[in-house]
């Protein structure tokens, strides 16, 4: 397989765990609004849980084929994600703090994962 497929299901992994934040959210909205006897909150809940279940299942299958650094590295961009789907689903704002914050992450994450390919080629 080649990098750059792996890396995209690395991302894509990072991304499906990121829904666990969106449907969070959305049981948090659920409750605030019907309380504990609401059915959504209960469907939120399970969604959640399933996400994580499934994500859990694939990290393993991923990270057989990254050093454990370049993987963790990678997974820091939950944070962007996080972000976008809050401004995207959520209508929140994204500050210059937040973009300052995100800037710093990816680059990390490039610094983390073009060393451990330069590592490989030596």
């Amino acid at each position: 397989m080649s990098n750059i497929k792996r890396y995209f299901f690395l991302h894509l992994c990072v991304l499906v765990f990121t829904l666990t934040e969106i449907f969070g959210k959305l049981a948090a909205i659920s409750y605030k609004a019907q309380g504990i006897h609401s059915i959504k909150l209960y469907i939120y809940l399970a969604l959640m849980l399933s996400v994580c279940m499934f994500y859990a299942f694939c990290w393993q299958k991923i990270i057989k084929h990254f050093d454990l650094h370049t993987a963790y590295a990678n997974r820091a961009m939950y944070l962007v994600w996080s972000q976008i789907w809050a401004a995207l689903i959520f209508s929140e704002t994204i500050t210059l703090k937040n973009i300052v914050g995100m800037l710093v992450v990816m680059t990390g994450v490039i610094l983390v994962s073009t060393g451990d390919e330069k590592k490989e080629v030596a």
